[in-house]
Parts: C-alpha cells; structure tokens; sequence
C-alpha cells in the first residue's frame, strides 16, 4: 500500500503515536469551537440576549440531527481503519466507496425531512413563543445544509481512518477564518440577523469538505478506485449500515435526553435559555481534549484490530486515560477560577446579571465532572473503533434515561441546578454501563480469537465468531484481511 500521509498506529509506542496523531486533531476541534465562539459571541453582543437565547434553544435537536449524521459517517470509516490496519488496500477502497453512496443518499434524505419537521420539534420543546421565529430561522438553514455537514464528516473520517489526522484539520482553520469574516459581514453589515450566522457556518463547513475531499482524490493514490470498485455493492453498504446506524443512533438516543432537559429549560425562562447557551459553549470549548482522545481511540482501536494487536488496544487507552485525567483536573480548576471571566465573552454581566449567575453555576457544576465524561469518550469509542457499535450504542441510553430523569424531577425541585446537572448524571451513567462492556469486549476477543503478542495475521471470519458473544457482527460475512489465505474460522 503506498504511503503518503498515512500514520500505521499499530506499530511503536503506543503513548508516542496517540499525541502525534490527536495534536492535530485537537487543532482542529479548537478551531472548530472558535468559530462556534465567533457565532455565539457576536450574536450575544450584537443582537442580544433574546437572539442569543433563540440559537442556543436549537443546540439540542442540532445535535439531535447533525449528531445522527456525523455518528453514521463515523460508523461508515471503521471498517476502513479496519481494513488499513489489516493491510487490505482493495477491502478499503471498497468500503470508502460505500460510504461515499451510503453518506450521499442520508444527506438528503436528512435534509429534506428535517428541513420540513424543524417547527413542529421546536413548538414540541417548549420554546417560547418570543424567540420561536429566530430560532426556526436559523436552524432550518442548518438543516438544509446537512449534506455539506456530511461531506466534511465522511471526508475527514475517511482520511483519519488512515492516520492522517493533519488534512482535515488544516482545513477547518481555514473555514474557521471564512467563518469569522463572514459572521462579521453578514450580521453587522448585511443585517441578516441569525439567519445570518447559520449561512456563515455553512459556507465555512463547504471550505472545509470540498477541500479534504479534493486532497482525498489528489494525494492518496491507495484510494483511488478501480471501476469495479465503483459499482454499488448493496451487500456491502448493508454491512456498513451495521456498523454506522448505531453510531448515529447512539448520537440520538443521547441528543433525545438533551431534547427533554431543553424542554423543562425552556419552562424556566429565556434568561435560564440564554444561561445555558453561553455555558454550554464554554464548556464544549474545554470538552474539546475529549473530542480529541475519543477520535484518536476510535481509529487507533480500529487499527489495531484489524492488525489483531489487541494488547495495545488496552495500552492505549490506558495512556490516554492518564493524559485525559491530569487535563480535566487542569480544566476545573481554570474553570472555577476564572469561568465568569471567559464568559463575559457571551454575556453582559452588567445588563444580564442573573444569566451571568446561572452560567457561572452551570460551567462549574459540569466542569466538576469532566473526569466521568473524558471515560465516557475514550472507552465509548474505543469499543466502537473495535467494530462493537450496537453495544456502545446503548450507552447512549443509559445518558437519554439520566437526562430524563433529571429533567422530569431534577428541574422542578432544584430549578436552574438541577438542570445543571443533567450532563453530569448522564456520564456517571454511562461509565457505568460502558466500563464492564469494554472489559467484556477485551476478554472476549481474546479468548476467542486466541490472539498472542505481536500476531499480526486477521481474518473477519474469527472476528466475527469474537463478536458473537455480543450478537451477530455484520462483518461475519464479510472479506478475510489477512494477508495469508489460511482460515481458522468457519462462516456462520
């Protein structure tokens, strides 16, 4: 296989490879959320409180939708890390294949449905009525954008299921930028209100999935499919359905908890609204090392199991759980000290006191926990990097039911605290649930795959086999990677 900017992650060290690979990535992330900051800052300073409270009330079926889209592209590029990392270039460029038609027909079918729906969730969360308008205004320019959404998704997931973790995040500084000025010029100087902010967005997120695609056909020759490898496999997007719907879902069945917190947060008031929406940003500004960790096990782990050094999977997480620890206590203490400080970026402390309050309250109380939500990412996407996505996805259940919960009961007895709360409930939840399944998943590989160190052979048909021990695999029919032609598994 040519080697370009691809990084092999199954060979060296384990604690070496995983910074290499995630400073990049968090580059990108941070990026990411500076443009998120450029959005939430100027709508907050230039329009106010109300518009502000009006973006921020979209945030949790924004994450409902996108996050189903960009769970599946991320379900679509595992069997291509896989693939990588077992040494089958054809088996890959296959799968890319798949993806790219599976990715092109949810973008519209996702587009179109949300587009027309976005009112109805909207009025079904309790917004109020004075910022309803503003609010479907925005968010249905970002639904109608999904299939630029996904293109950057499936083209960044793509190139860092081989190890390039640098493409993608070059070109996100760079639609980071087009965000800004386009932010500036569209709300102040063309008064497009919000709406303006969500084409800003768009056209940014365009920039930065035209470019990793161009890069992706350009510089990456092992990509490159043959006419046969073009042809719609319908088998093999069934497999990769099996493995991508669950991540999408589990991005769901989490975001239907937040829908439900949102709901009893819009009960509370505008200023609770507005509260949470400054807060959350802050907070997904530092959440930003998990988001970086997570994605780097995801495609670690995927390597690594297709290459059968299951070993490492472990002393990877191991190492990145000691990295995510010493961070997240960092992270509280810069947040308590100084959390009211960072958020008079969004917030006019002396105009909107009591939002500025509530804020505070939120960011610490989930800044306190960030330890169970760095376990919740790296654990969560190493077992879903191993291929076991229907498994993890229940995790997300068990966040939906803490979230619920807490919505349901929390929030009339304690108010804006007890909506405080919610997150941290949801990750002491899943850790819980996610835990005994990694081991699980670990010790069952093992076993059943009688994998000995520095093994490097790896058929599907035994991966599959491991995977009964959690239900059917959809890779159980699927193509052995091994480099030799010897079986020691018999199809199911």
């Amino acid at each position: 296989m040519t080697r370009t900017s691809t990084r092999d992650l199954t060979r060296g060290n384990p604690m070496q490879l995983i910074l290499h690979f995630a400073a990049p990535l968090l580059f990108g992330f941070l990026f990411q959320q500076f443009y998120s900051f450029v959005d939430t800052a100027i709508v907050g300073k230039y329009l106010g409180a109300a518009k502000l409270a009006a973006v921020g009330d979209t945030g949790s079926i924004n994450f409902l939708v996108l996050g189903f889209c960009q769970g599946a592209c991320a379900g679509f590029s595992i069997p291509i890390a896989q693939a990588f990392g077992a040494k089958d270039p054809h088996e890959m460029r296959r799968c890319v294949s798949a993806s790219i038609y599976l990715s092109a027909g949810l973008s519209l079918i996702m587009a179109v449905l949300t587009a027309l729906l976005c009112p109805a969730m909207l009025r079904a969360m309790n917004t109020p009525e004075s910022i309803i308008d503003d609010a479907i205004s925005y968010i249905r320019i970002i639904f109608l954008g999904i299939p630029v959404t996904i293109l950057y998704n499936m083209a960044s997931g793509i190139l860092r299921s081989l190890g390039d973790s640098k493409t993608p995040v070059l070109f996100l500084i760079l639609a980071s930028l087009v965000n800004v000025v386009l932010d500036l010029v569209l709300i102040i100087f063309v008064k497009m209100d919000v709406a303006g902010a969500a084409v800003a967005t768009l056209i940014s997120q365009f920039v930065s999935g035209a470019g990793c695609l161009i890069v992706m056909v350009r510089r990456f020759p092992e990509l490159r499919l043959s006419e046969d490898e073009r042809k719609p496999d319908p088998k093999l997007m069934k497999q990769l359905l099996f493995t991508g719907l669950p991540m999408g879902l589990q991005y769901s069945i989490t975001a239907i908890g937040s829908v439900v917190v949102q709901w009893s947060v819009n009960g509370l008031g505008v200023d609770a609204v507005a509260a949470i929406a400054a807060a959350s940003k802050l907070s997904m500004f530092f959440a930003c090392v998990f988001d970086t960790l997570a994605t780097t096990m995801a495609t670690y782990a995927g390597q690594n199991m297709g290459a059968r050094e299951i070993d490492r999977i472990d002393t990877g997480l191991m190492d990145t759980a000691v990295i995510g620890t010493i961070y997240s206590i960092l992270a509280f203490l810069v947040i308590y000290f100084f959390g009211q400080n960072l958020l008079s970026l969004f917030i006019n402390g002396h105009t909107d006191p009591q939002v500025m309050n509530m804020a505070v309250t939120y960011i610490r109380l989930n800044g306190a926990f960030y330890i169970p939500l760095l376990f919740v990412n790296i654990v969560r996407l190493s077992i879903q990097g191993m291929g076991y996505t229907k498994i993890a996805m229940f995790a997300g259940v068990f966040e939906m039911a803490a979230r619920t919960l807490v919505a349901l009961f929390l929030v009339p007895l304690l108010g804006f605290t007890g909506a405080s709360l919610a997150n941290p409930a949801a990750w002491i939840m899943a850790d819980l649930f996610l835990f005994p399944c990694y081991f699980r998943v670990i010790r069952a590989v093992r076993e059943r795959l009688h994998v000995a160190p520095k093994q490097r052979t790896f058929s599907f048909k035994e991966w599959g086999h491991a995977h009964s021990l959690f239900g059917r695999s959809p890779w159980q029919h699927g193509r052995n990677f091994s480099h030799s032609k010897r079986h020691t598994g018999n199809l199911a």
